[in-house]
């Protein structure tokens, strides 16, 4: 709606309801779950019994705080060594891949780019099972053939950083391609021109343009890599990340030390948010 033209009251009013009770379905269950974090009680629902901090640093009646949950922080520290990986293999391939796409000319490019979009159209569930399938056929037959036991093709972190890196690579392609797709390439004609070498170029021309694609693409990639649960949880071995933790511990019953670690990862997106959203500006 364009805002200069003029809007009875009622439209006002029903876009005002609108955006209100939007905001509401997105923001509600987040504080619900961030003010149980606090609630002096054994299981996060009503009724209030008092503010606590014990779901964070442990306290009375053999409470185990979030800082004191010994299998619950290695599963944290585990899911940010998979995420770091896998954004360092994402962002290195997936700029690779946005100089093939938008630099080079060869037969099949539009069947590459439409074959590159494929994953992220297939649900995550059946992501996982297909690569755990191909992976572990694949490390049988090396095994059974050569007698060559690839383990990271088993089950486990190496298997998980492949699966997520198989289709959060896509996006990070197409976030940084976005970008290069817009580069003046005649800045890159008078480099040359003057005597500067390719890597040269590359390096003090080309990447420093890229560079709010390249750190938009990494952030994104860590996140979805953090929370990532359906491909995960086809792939994992005997070291759960954050994701799958958590599942199992709300399979056993839900504690209010899932609401801190919820509360934890909701203070640390929103800084890594701002953070971007500062760099921007």
């Amino acid at each position: 709606m364009i805002p200069s033209l003029p809007r009875s009251p009622l439209t006002r009013y029903a876009m005002a309801t609108y955006v209100a009770a939007f905001l509401l379905f997105l923001f509600l269950p987040l504080a619900v779950v961030v003010v149980f974090a606090f609630n002096d009680a054994n299981y996060p629902a009503p009724p209030w019994r008092g503010f606590t901090l014990d779901w964070f640093v442990g306290g009375a009646a053999g409470r185990t705080g979030l800082f004191a949950d010994a299998p619950l922080l290695k599963s944290l520290v585990t899911s940010v060594w998979v995420a770091s990986f896998v954004t360092m293999l994402s962002v290195a391939v997936g700029t690779a891949n946005a100089f093939l796409l938008e630099r080079a000319d060869f037969r099949g490019k539009s069947a590459l780019s439409l074959l590159m979009l494929a994953p992220l159209v297939i649900p995550g569930v059946i992501l996982g099972i297909s690569i755990l399938a191909f992976a572990s056929r694949l490390a049988q037959f090396a095994d059974d053939t050569f007698g060559v036991e690839l383990d990271f093709l088993r089950p486990g972190l190496p298997l998980v950083v492949l699966g997520q890196f198989s289709y959060i690579v896509s996006i990070a392609t197409l976030t940084i391609a976005a970008r290069l797709k817009r580069f003046d390439a005649t800045l890159e004609d008078a480099a040359l021109n003057l005597g500067a070498s390719r890597a040269a170029v590359l390096w003090t021309v080309t990447l420093p343009y890229l560079k709010p694609a390249l750190i938009g693409a990494a952030a994104i990639s860590f996140l979805m890599s953090f929370e990532n649960f359906n491909t995960t949880l086809m792939l994992v071995g005997s070291d759960p990340p954050l994701t799958i933790m958590m599942y199992g511990r709300m399979r056993e019953g839900a504690s209010p030390v899932l609401n801190a670690v919820s509360l934890l990862l909701m203070v640390a997106s929103a800084a890594i948010a701002l953070g971007l959203l500062r760099r921007r500006s």
